[in-house]
This record gives structure tokens, sequence and C-alpha cells, in this order.
């Protein structure tokens, strides 16, 4: 078979940071696109590590931009990539290196993780990266995929009680970034389903699965974001990109990983493991 006619898998970027334990950020990004049939680019933006010594608080080193921006050539002058998903960031000049590398590629499928409060910065720092992330990287998303708490951030409302209200944030969120939307209830919302709402503009759903605890787990989020930027590279419309990844990220937290952790972390193995 020559080179031309194999078959190859679909190939798909993060930029995210990585996160030691494995449990979240990049690497499970990586484990997210590989469970699903999908090869992984990394452009690291910073390290985590958390400190065992001190309440296992965040230890977050930044990479210099230079670095970032090589990185982000190699990956893009080596692939055609079939999507991109973008997780935490943490610093303005980080996310101007990355809105720059973007609106250069112009990604068809371009998914945001909006992680607006990096752990261990000083508010105002936070602030100035939030605020960065919205005027700069949120326009250039195709879908987004916020949290409860980036999900009032993003939409304006003063509080997500209900299902009637993830409903009215989703709405808000597209109305405001033309992205598909994916609002995550999770465990936030009081009730025996974790609940999510996808909504692009014209498409309104519910996706419910029961909870599995009522605690969260350690890279659920960005696994889910991840799951989502693999089926896109495959070829699948984002709503059913979302279903599978809301059934990805299900069977992950019921076959959760403990450790000495103050918290579980979700497997990337788990569907595997019950098919």
């Amino acid at each position: 078979m020559s080179e031309t006619t194999r078959n190859q898998p679909p190939v798909a970027m993060t930029v995210a940071g990585s996160e030691a334990t494995g449990g979240a950020g990049a690497l499970a990004d990586i484990k997210t696109f590989t469970s699903l049939g999908v090869f992984g680019s990394l452009a690291l933006t910073c390290i985590v590590a958390f400190d065992p010594e001190n309440g296992w608080d965040h230890r977050v080193t930044p990479v210099d931009q230079q670095t970032l921006a090589n990185q982000l050539q190699t990956i893009t002058a080596a692939f055609d990539l079939d999507a991109v998903k973008i997780g935490m960031l943490g610093h303005p000049d980080t996310i101007r290196t990355v809105a720059t590398a973007m609106k250069e590629l112009r990604p068809k499928h371009l998914v945001l993780d909006p992680v607006l409060i990096c752990k261990g910065q000083e508010p105002g720092a936070a602030l100035d990266t939030d605020q960065a992330l919205k005027a700069e990287v949120l326009p250039l998303a195709t879908f987004v995929t916020p949290n409860h708490f980036e999900s009032l951030s993003l939409s304006g409302m003063e509080s997500i009680d209900s299902v009637e209200d993830l409903k009215e944030a989703a709405k808000r969120i597209h109305d405001s970034s033309g992205a598909a939307v994916l609002a995550k209830g999770g465990v936030r919302l009081a009730g025996t389903d974790a609940v999510d709402v996808f909504y692009d503009g014209s498409t309104l759903e519910v996706l419910s699965e029961p909870k599995v605890s009522e605690v969260p787990v350690s890279g659920a989020g960005c696994s889910l974001a991840a799951a989502i930027t693999a089926e896109l590279a495959k070829g699948a419309a984002p709503l059913d990109a979302a279903r599978t990844a809301k059934r990805f990220v299900t069977a992950g937290i019921r076959h959760r990983l403990s450790s000495r952790l103050p918290f579980d972390s979700l497997w990337q193995g788990g569907l595997a493991a019950e098919v």
C-alpha cells in the first residue's frame, strides 16, 4: 500500500498545560484523543505541579512565549489539523500568542475549554487573563464547553440553579460568541442526573446521565472538551460529538482512579472497559 493511499487517523492539537499527575490538562487530552482513535499533538502552555506539602496547592510554571510559538509553528507546519482544542492558557501573553497562531491557522474546528480562573494566580492577574481570553480567543472558537462558573461569567447571569437556567446560559453564550455551546451542569445542579445543555443557535438538547457521585472528578472537563475535539476531527456533527463525549466522560468517572490526592481522577479508558 502506498503512502498516499493508506488510511491514517485524524490529527488534533491541544494547546494546554501539563498537570503532572496526568489526571487533567494536556495529558488527559492526549489520552482522550488516543482512546477515540485520533492522533494527538501538543503545544504546552504551562506546567502545573501540586504541592503535597502545602495542601496540594497549585504550582504553575508558564512556558516562555517563544517556546510556545515554536511548538505551534512546528505542529501546524507538520500536519493538516482536523481539529484544535484550547485548554489552560493562564496568562494574557500566552493568550495573545495562541490567538495570533489561531488567526493564521483558521482551523475548521476550534474547541475552547474556557479555563477562566488559573488556580494559583493573584486575583488581579486572574482577572486580566479572563478578560483577554474573552476578548481574543472566544471569538475564534467554533465550540465552547464552559463549566458552571464559566457559564456564569460568559453569560452574565447572576445564578444558574436549574436546567432552565443552564439553557438560558447556553443561549446567551452562543448569541455572544457564535459558537456551539455545551454548558456543563455536572454535579453542580441538584438532582440525580448530571446535566449538560447543548445549543448551536437552532438545536437545543439536554444531555443527561445518572450522577456517579456528588463530588467533581479531576479531568472530567478537560476530557469532555478533548472528546468533542476528537469526534469533530473524525467528522462528527457538533451535537453527535457532544453526545459521544458525554458518554465517554461518564464512563471515565465510573472507572475513576483514587490516589493520595484529595480528589479522584477520571480514567480515559473507562468507555473501552465497558464495551
